[in-house]
């Protein structure tokens, strides 16, 4: 099997909500206005109310309370509010696909943790829209998981890596492709914007080509979430490439800073959405 095919039996098991395609459509169309966006989310109650909870929340801080989905999407944005979309996709995805494979909680934990590095990073690299690449960090492993559901016996392989065999190795070894080739061939289908896709296909080769900023930065939280899973196993000074860091300006204190926030966060965020990711999926 190919990246697209295992893409194509991910979208075939789990479709993206008609309202993620319907908001990127208004977010296409200059005419589009507050209310068309605000009418796509009034239908889903549990988007509304994520929505709007994170408006009234401490990160916009907004003078008065957002009682309405149409304030709350004036107060964080129409870029903000399909990327949380994406994210609560995501960690539907990620409990749908839960097996016996892998080791879920080492997954989620690393993908949770990539994105928050991710977003703090393109912050300390002057990078914009930085909410951009805390999803493409989230998501850049996905592929592990319908690697795992479609062929469990491949997965058990490639997780099986060590500080002479990284995890990119063992994929290709036995894959012959990256997990981050499914996720980027998936989010494809799925109309994802490119510029959440383009660095996911690239961050691997990001050492090698060093292309643009989103693709180091997500290669950086990427490696910084490997050594947090298994600080027995990797250590900072061999997983990340100091020539990148230069090349973003990014210190080593910028990194000590970025594995703290992200190490914090992904508790906080791991601590309220555990029941949601670990319980046994609905039959």
């Amino acid at each position: 099997m190919f990246a697209h095919d295992y893409a194509l039996q991910a979208n075939g098991s789990f479709a993206l909500p008609d309202a993620c395609f319907k908001v990127k459509a208004l977010m296409d169309r200059e005419d589009s206005t507050i209310e068309d966006f605000a009418n796509v989310i009034s239908v889903d109650p549990s988007m509304a109310s994520r929505l709007l909870q994170i408006a009234n929340s401490a990160i916009y801080s907004f003078r008065s309370e957002v009682s309405t989905i149409s304030k709350a999407i004036t107060v964080i944005g129409t870029q903000a509010l399909y990327n949380m979309m994406l994210v609560d996709v995501a960690a539907s995805a990620f409990k749908h696909f839960s097996n016996q494979a892998i080791d879920l909680k080492r997954f989620w934990r690393t993908s949770v943790f990539c994105g928050l590095a991710s977003k703090n990073l393109a912050l300390k690299a002057g990078i914009r829209d930085i909410e951009r690449l805390f999803v493409a960090g989230l998501l850049q492993n996905f592929g592990e998981l319908v690697v795992a559901k479609v062929s469990p016996e491949l997965a058990k392989q490639c997780e099986q890596y060590d500080q002479q065999t990284l995890p990119w190795q063992l994929q290709k070894q036995h894959l012959g492709f990256l997990y981050a080739d499914i996720t980027a061939e998936l989010l494809k289908i799925w109309q994802i914007p490119g510029k959440i896709i383009l660095p996911i296909e690239h961050f691997n080769q990001a050492k090698d080509n060093q292309i643009n900023k989103d693709v180091k930065v997500i290669y950086l939280a990427s490696r910084l979430a490997l050594v947090d899973s298994h600080p027995e196993v990797f250590e900072y000074d061999d997983s990340v490439d100091q020539s990148l860091c230069q090349s973003l300006n990014i210190s080593q204190q910028d990194l000590n800073e970025a594995t703290e926030f992200a190490s914090k966060e992904a508790e906080n965020i791991l601590s309220l959405m555990s029941g949601q990711l670990y319980s046994k999926p609905s039959v």
